[in-house]
């Protein structure tokens, strides 16, 4: 068991600070960058009446929102303007930001941490809250 992951053992998390991780493997992501990124990590709190599952912010640059997702679902899909699917498909290599659940992470750090081995923002509803804030 890893102190750092509180127990939650899960293997793409790391240890300390932040690392990329290949968008595909274990998860895809999509990115909203800045207040839309915001707006939507809020609207899909309020839609879910909690924590969506795992989202990661970023503090500088575009203020990136990155909503992890499972693996191979954002590929194929009619994501709306300003939303930047991340995966594995044909022609495609991505990377995402993972931040430690403890420690200095600045300027990445999660929003809504994740609970479980295996729990993700439900890609669906993900994509429905997008089309209905962004268009």
């Amino acid at each position: 068991m890893n102190a750092p992951n509180r127990g939650l053992n899960i293997e793409w998390i790391p240890d300390s600070g932040f690392q990329l991780r290949k968008a595909g493997v274990q998860f895809d992501a999509v990115r909203v960058d800045g207040d839309d990124g915001r707006r939507l990590a809020d609207l899909m709190e309020a839609i879910v009446g909690g924590e969506p599952g795992p989202v990661v912010t970023e503090a500088n640059g575009r203020r990136a929102v990155y909503f992890l997702v499972p693996a191979g679902t954002t590929v194929r899909r009619a994501w709306p303007k300003g939303v930047l699917p991340f995966n594995a498909a044909a022609g495609s290599i991505s990377y995402v930001p993972v931040p430690a659940l403890l420690g200095r992470t600045w300027p990445i750090s999660w929003r809504y941490p994740p609970t479980y081995p295996g729990r993700f923002v439900h890609t669906l509803i993900l994509l429905n809250a997008a089309c209905l804030l962004l268009g």
